[in-house]
């Protein structure tokens, strides 16, 4: 058992207690006292509590660290950490409250108020003792006791605070000037509260234990791209609430989150706490404490799943064809089929003259009907590396009778070969039927004996949702389209080839369950093969799903705001805000609107000046928090346009192109190589270079973990 988890247990136990004892007793002296007695025997447990875990924040005098809550926001305990001098003068806390010590001196000073509340405004006090609470030490108040703070002697404190309800939630709350009285203040209305800290070494021994954890990169995904932990998943602060639902649907899970300097991390946590999230942890010194403990970080993106596709590669030995030797077998007439393994949103970018759509989950599934005569040498291709080598691997493990290939490098090589790609194509592979359909699911059977995959029937999963300890994903692994007419009900699209290609786009915590959905088996199985292959503990394949549902699942309710309509905006006369990604406002904006960074905007704050705000993008959503979000730090209105920049482009109106107003710079999202503006073909071979190195680096990884299954 982890630092972590004993820790957690022992708070668990402390609070089930607690609990118990205000249940039975009601809160008096008395029942404080037994209170207070539980809390001495957790702090006096120090190992539970190592400094590195509650370091005060530099530049404070104090700090205060979340440990536990009720969802209902009763019972919060708090490690308080401070440095000599860190005082808070009289004030009370409108509900119950304990402190003891677990290192340090904290010297308290205590009151009774003594005016009745007679005078407005201001009050009297009296003191009535004083304590220096230090290990083995507490004190206990009942809600309208009145008490100082001073951290004393020569060295850092820390003591546990327990509240009958969360200090985030007690707005009555009053402090005085003097231990006399004096005039009346509100007291710390808005606490900063932080998150527990995580130090490098134990985050690897999390990664590498059999439990679940998720651990998220909360910077912009550009800056992720430089540099970040191989299991770490992309979840910027900017669009935190409309993703976490998704990534990591437990509100029980653990959760790491990572970036430089502790800064937004500690952020995205206070979001997490907000929404329910309650297994917090922050990393250390960031990105920069992991390296310098001699772990490896990563650039790019979706980095275990491009390794993944280097690994099968070599492993498997996965057969190849250069764009120069495919071109001239085109230009001879040779019987062969070319197989896109992309969605259709990437295949009408770019791809192979003549090839047809078939993403990466339909390959084995529409093979047959697209290349029925065994001897047609059947080409598989992808945008680069990954994808291609896959779905290759795919048909040579369905053991389909035909000769395939991966195109070396997919389109990229194509491109840097000097042979001109089609652009705008809709071709796809069509859907098998009667004999096609038929191979299909034979082959797919032969896979999941291969890979020991696990059916699971509608009443097995029922059970499986109803295990509130374990995180299950349910993806249905179809194309969008199909997912749109109708889905299993608590079911996510995840079109399978997608799911492979970018697996932490989906599933951000490590060891979780993922069960798949499709209506004709093939292609569930083929995914659950890979995903077995990647090191998943536990994927099943849900058989005769019911796919009768249209209602959406985790839908985001976009925070209260004022709006402004498509029709009454006039940009000349506001300061439009575009929280579009920066290749998204590239393509289009509202003319004179800047492109921000949500995530960034207290770093603004002193440029916007005085002109009405607007906040937009695409549909509206983001741009709903952004405005909630700035009409606090700027105390005054920020209205969202409804229905964003799509309702402005709807109407008819213009937009804007090109980078014209960066408030930021474009690193809010990773760019690929086509996506750049200049150097293109260095881009792409750099880009080719980095998945094939991809391969070393992870050797040296132990929280790598592919399964190898024998060749047959």
């Amino acid at each position: 058992m982890t630092l972590q988890e004993q820790r957690a247990q022992a708070v668990g136990d402390l609070i089930g207690r607690v609990r118990a004892i205000e249940s039975k007793e009601g809160v008096s002296r008395a029942s404080l006292d037994r209170i207070k007695a539980e809390l001495i025997a957790l702090a006096s447990r120090s190992e539970l509590f190592p400094e590195a875990h509650f370091a005060n924040v530099p530049g404070r005098a104090g700090t205060i660290y979340h440990l536990a809550e009720d969802t209902d926001g009763r019972f919060a305990l708090y490690g308080s950490a401070g440095v000599p001098g860190k005082a808070q003068p009289p004030h009370n806390h409108t509900t119950w409250a304990s402190i003891a010590g677990v290192y340090g001196d904290e010297h308290n000073v205590f009151y009774e108020r003594t005016d009745g509340g007679e005078m407005a405004g201001e009050g009297k006090l009296r003191k009535t003792h004083e304590l220096t609470i230090r290990r083995g030490t507490a004190c206990a108040m009942l809600p309208d006791d009145f008490h100082t703070i001073e951290v004393t002697g020569g060295k850092a404190s820390l003591h546990l605070h327990l509240y009958g309800r969360t200090l985030e939630d007690l707005p009555d709350r009053i402090g005085f000037p003097s231990s006399t009285g004096g005039k009346v203040a509100r007291f710390m209305a808005k606490p900063e509260i932080y998150c527990t800290r995580i130090e490098a070494h134990e985050l690897r021994a999390l990664a590498s234990a059999d439990g679940e954890v998720a651990i998220l990169d909360v910077r912009e995904e550009g800056v992720h791209a430089r540099g970040h932990l191989l299991l770490a998943t992309s979840a910027p602060l900017s669009h935190l609430e409309l993703r976490i639902g998704r990534l990591v649907p437990r509100l029980a899970t653990r959760i790491v989150l990572v970036d430089d300097d502790e800064q937004l991390a500690q952020r995205a946590a206070r979001v997490l706490r907000r929404l329910g999230y309650r297994d917090l942890h922050v990393l250390a010194g960031g990105n920069a404490a992991w390296k310098a403990a001699g772990y490896e970080l990563y650039s790019g993106v979706h980095v275990p799943s491009k390794a993944f596709g280097e690994y099968v590669e070599q492993h498997d030995g996965t057969p190849r064809i250069a764009a120069a030797e495919l071109k001239a077998k085109l230009d001879a007439g040779e019987d062969l089929v070319v197989l896109d393994s992309r969605p259709m949103n990437e295949y009408r970018v770019m791809s192979i003259p003549g090839a047809l759509d078939c993403p990466g989950a339909e390959l084995v599934y529409r093979v047959h009907q697209a290349a029925p005569d065994p001897k047609t040498l059947v080409v598989v291709n992808c945008a680069g590396r990954t994808r291609s080598i896959i779905g290759a691997q795919s048909l040579i493990n369905a053991g389909i009778p035909n000769k395939v290939v991966a195109l070396k490098n997919g389109t990229m090589g194509w491109h840097l070969a000097g042979l001109k790609l089609e652009h705008g194509q809709t071709r796809t592979a069509q859907a098998p039927s009667g004999n096609a359909l038929e191979k299909a699911r034979k082959a797919a059977a032969k896979v999941a004996e291969r890979f020991s995959i696990r059916s699971l029937t509608l009443k097995e999963l029922e059970k499986l949702k109803g295990e509130t300890g374990r995180t299950l994903y349910i993806f249905d692994i179809r194309s969008p389209e199909e997912y749109a007419a109708g889905h299993m009900p608590g079911s996510l699209s995840a079109p399978g080839g997608q799911l492979i290609q970018a697996t932490d786009t989906y599933a951000a915590v490590r060891g979780a369950r993922i069960a798949l959905v499709d209506d004709d088996g093939v292609r569930a199985t083929m995914t659950a093969s890979w995903l077995v292959q990647m090191g998943w503990p536990e994927v099943l394949v849900v058989e005769n799903a019911v796919l009768d549902s249209r209602v959406p699942v985790h839908p985001h309710a976009a925070p209260d705001c004022p709006t402004i309509s498509v029709r009454n905006l006039e940009p000349e006369d506001v300061l439009v805000l575009d929280f579009a990604t920066s290749l998204q406002y590239r393509a289009g904006h509202i003319p004179g609107a800047f492109f921000a960074i949500r995530s960034r905007l207290p770093s603004h704050l002193h440029s916007l000046g005085s002109a009405p705000v607007v906040c937009t993008s695409p549909d509206g959503v983001l741009a709903r928090h952004a405005a909630a979000d700035l009409g606090q730090l700027l105390g005054r209105e920020v209205r969202a346009l409804e229905g964003g920049t799509g309702a402005w482009s709807a109407a008819g109106l213009l937009l804007e192109k090109g980078e014209t107003r960066m408030l930021e710079p474009p690193e809010d999202v990773y760019y690929k190589p086509y996506d750049q503006k200049s150097q293109i073909e260095a881009a792409m071979q750099d880009y080719l270079q980095w998945e094939v190195a991809l391969l070393e680096q992870i050797r040296r990884d132990p929280d790598c973990r592919f399964r190898e299954f024998p060749a047959r």
